[in-house]
């Protein structure tokens, strides 16, 4: 019988690559929660309107990458391919403005049919944030320190690339601009962007056609026709962004994909995967919230995939994994067993939260170490013949390769007891790095 493979451009998650992603997410969460940023989560699959309407009909999104089928009652569904969007219906939907100001983090998969390539997945993951109700300059610095901090924290050189597309002031001038400079090629320009010409000239600075780039590169810039005010946003965002100390540079071929942004766009770009990648992206939407039936909300955010930067962090060899953590129990013979697995159930009782596990084969001690180093264990109690004579437990730091021996006392739970004070005595694994 043919197996059944998973669909192409998907990929599952097992030990310890998922302990890998369980890292980075806390560590996302973590620094989220830090910011005053709360998680949201919305259904995988929305009204095909939604994305329609919010991404924008003549997106690459909309016209190319949405899985979309029609339900039994006939309503056409589409599964996520972006989160703003669902984030600002579920706002919406549940009159969360009402209170003030939001902040809400995401993190979950979206889905969207394109080549499947090195960090491009159909089935995709991304952290994002989206933080509603702040017009002002300071949004937007916060959520770039937010994504900088993130990727900082991973032990990454750091370098936001910034930009401003303008608001519905300013940008008629730039389309015009546009395609007063494009027109005379539209013969030499691919079919993609001979099209985006007609209705949104503005994507054309985000074709990667090799035809293109030699008309894109001469394009006139966004930022020599921005008006007064969308022009003082992006100078007090710079400003901020100086007097906080986040790095970034200028650069004037940053659009985004989608149609809802405004004003300031910005992008952490990446080399490590051979080509540059683009690991996080994000902006101003200060008009979705309305074109969505909502009123007048200024928003901004961002999404980082977390495939691509993963990836990257293992080129690097910076794998993102947490500490040691856990106990693993290792018996050795059948007595040694029967004899662990009443001591495994106090200690799993007793150990509040903490992983503890145990091979119930008849590994031979080598392999049992090993097992619990894929497990990432900081510790083994190790029970043989000569243990189960003496009454004791032998404890080694598998950190250290240090060990001792620790009485095994007159029941289960004081024994677990007893390890568990030996275990939370050993040095932070920080120090032992050191």
């Amino acid at each position: 019988m043919e197996k059944i493979a998973a669909p192409r451009g998907t990929a599952d998650l097992y030990p310890p690559e998922s302990g890998r992603w369980q890292a980075l997410e806390a560590r996302a969460r973590e620094i989220a929660h830090r910011f005053g940023y709360g998680e949201i989560r919305t259904p995988m699959f929305e009204s095909t309107d939604l994305f329609v309407r919010g991404v924008g009909e003549t997106t690459d999104i909309v016209e190319k990458e949405m899985y979309t089928f029609a339900d039994k009652g006939g309503r056409s569904l589409t599964l996520r391919p972006e989160w703003t969007a669902p984030v600002v219906r579920a706002v919406l939907e549940h009159h969360l403005l009402a209170q003030g100001p939001q902040r809400f983090f995401y993190v979950g998969p979206m889905f969207r049919y394109e080549r499947p390539q090195a960090g491009r997945f159909r089935q995709a993951h991304q952290f994002g944030v989206e933080c509603f109700g702040f017009a002002g300059p300071e949004a937007d610095v916060e959520v770039i320190a937010l994504a900088h901090d993130l990727l900082a924290s991973f032990g990454l050189g750091v370098r936001a690339s910034i930009n401003s597309i303008g608001d519905d002031v300013c940008r008629p001038r730039y389309r015009e601009a546009l395609v007063a400079h494009f027109a005379p090629h539209r013969d030499e320009l691919s079919l993609d962007s001979q099209s985006r010409l007609d209705r949104n000239p503005l994507r054309i600075l985000d074709s990667k056609a090799p035809q293109d780039r030699p008309f894109v590169e001469g394009a006139p810039t966004m930022l020599d026709v921005l008006c007064e005010p969308c022009a003082a946003h992006f100078a007090a965002v710079r400003s901020l962004l100086d007097a906080i100390g986040i790095p970034y540079d200028v650069d004037t071929r940053i659009v985004r994909g989608l149609d809802y942004y405004t004003r300031t766009v910005f992008e952490f770009i990446s080399t490590d995967l051979g080509a540059q990648a683009t690991v996080c992206a994000g902006g101003r939407y200060d008009g979705l919230v309305a074109a969505l039936g909502g009123p007048p909300t200024p928003g901004v955010g961002f999404a980082l995939g977390m495939e691509r930067f993963l990836m990257i962090l293992e080129k690097r060899g910076e794998i993102a994994v947490g500490p040691r953590a856990g106990i693993a129990v290792v018996a050795l013979g059948d007595a040694a067993r029967a004899r662990a697995v009443p001591l495994v159930a106090a200690l799993r009782r007793a150990s509040e939260g903490l992983a503890i596990t145990i091979d119930y084969g008849d590994a031979k001690i080598a392999s049992q170490f090993k097992k619990a180093d894929r497990a990432h264990a900081r510790a083994a109690i190790i029970i043989g013949d000569d243990e189960m004579r003496d009454g004791t437990l032998v404890a080694r730091d598998l950190a250290t390769r240090g060990q001792e021996t620790v009485p095994a006392l007159a029941t289960d739970a004081l024994a677990a007891q007893s390890v568990l004070a030996w275990y939370r005595a050993l040095r932070p694994e920080t120090e032992v790095a050191a």
